[in-house]
């Protein structure tokens, strides 16, 4: 009889360790995550230092490793408001794409971190250098990707010196921390799904409604088509969603023309229980490497805005013969799902 109970016991392990639930963690903005050599390395926005959790199984982040790799320093131009950190692995080394400021929304830059470690929660991080993008103004979200050997950066800035609309930019790096030429515009909120903005307690250098277009992330899909799926209107609102501009695996992709915008949302969440103001994802594929699987965040309840409340989920996604990711509606919290699988 015991070891019939045994062998229940490890039967219902064995079974749960298979599947998940949606959200991963009580908190954790801007979720991102990077598979490398057998491991997962994620990140989330914490506002005040930069954390890496290593893990074999990404829906086990509750019990991963977890090892704070940066804080910042008392003061200076990269001293507060820590944003949207990305791990990226570029030529060999790690990078950490991170936005900061001194205090002040309107000085918001882009900050590149360095380390040549095989494993980024180990060796030393330094700090590498302010990612100069071309005309110097306002940028958080930044995102770095590699395109028919050509190194890009994409983020989300101001057009000008004043906030009152985010817009999509896109510029050439020579490397990791260098940006080159001129930035060009690839999206900005022109549809009504965009213009979700209206801030009840506008800040010092905010207007009454702020149009958003933010947190973009490269998706290549399996025919070559370059997606750029961003984040649109106010995180502040329930109306917050994803979004997409497209262009051909061949296109010029620094040609604005070249772009296409998706006039409807790609992702967007409706009366989905527990699932509210979806938005500001990554990507990542399976430990088998046939699987897509977005990670985003989400709140809870309604109303909840974008405060620590917000909480990393993710699930799996496929794409069309031509190309379009199709990723279907942000499931319900509390869904069991089969884990990504592994080789």
């Amino acid at each position: 009889m015991k070891q019939f109970v045994f062998c229940l016991l490890f039967l219902s392990t064995t079974l749960n360790a298979q599947t998940f639930k949606n959200p991963l963690l009580p908190a954790g903005a801007d979720p991102w995550s990077i598979h490398k050599d057998g491991y997962y390395y994620y990140m989330h926005t914490t506002g005040r230092d930069l954390n890496i959790w290593k893990v074999k199984d990404l829906s086990q982040l509750p019990s991963a490793e977890k090892v704070t790799v940066w804080t910042p320093p008392a003061t200076g131009p990269y001293s507060k408001e820590i944003w949207a950190p990305e791990l990226h692995f570029l030529r060999g080394k790690w990078y950490i794409y991170f936005a900061a400021d001194n205090g002040r929304n309107r000085n918001h830059r882009l900050y590149v971190l360095e380390n040549a470690s095989a494993d980024p929660t180990q060796g030393t991080w330094i700090f590498k250098d302010k990612l100069n993008t071309p005309q110097d103004k306002w940028a958080i979200d930044g995102s770095v990707f590699e395109h028919n050997g050509q190194m890009y950066l994409t983020w989300s800035g101001w057009e000008g010196e004043e906030n009152g609309r985010q817009d999509i930019y896109l510029c050439k790096m020579s490397n990791p921390w260098t940006c080159t030429g001129e930035r060009i515009r690839i999206s900005d909120p022109k549809f009504g799904w965009e213009h979700h903005g209206l801030l009840t307690h506008p800040g010092p250098d905010d207007k009454p409604v702020v149009l958003v277009n933010e947190g973009p992330q490269y998706l290549e899909s399996p025919n070559g088509r370059v997606n750029i799926i961003f984040s649109a209107s106010g995180c502040w609102t329930d109306f917050y969603s994803l979004g997409m501009v497209y262009a051909d695996a061949g296109a010029d992709l620094m040609n604005p023309t070249a772009w296409t915008k998706h006039p409807e949302p790609v992702f967007k969440a409706t009366q989905v229980p527990g699932t509210y103001a979806a938005g500001h994802n990554s990507f990542f594929k399976s430990p088998d490497g046939k699987q897509h699987w977005i990670l985003y965040h989400a709140n809870a309840e309604a109303g909840q805005g974008c405060g620590g409340k917000r909480s990393p989920r993710m699930q799996p996604f496929t794409f069309t013969a031509d190309g379009a990711p199709v990723f279907g509606d942000p499931l319900p919290a509390g869904i069991e799902m089969k884990i990504p699988r592994s080789n």
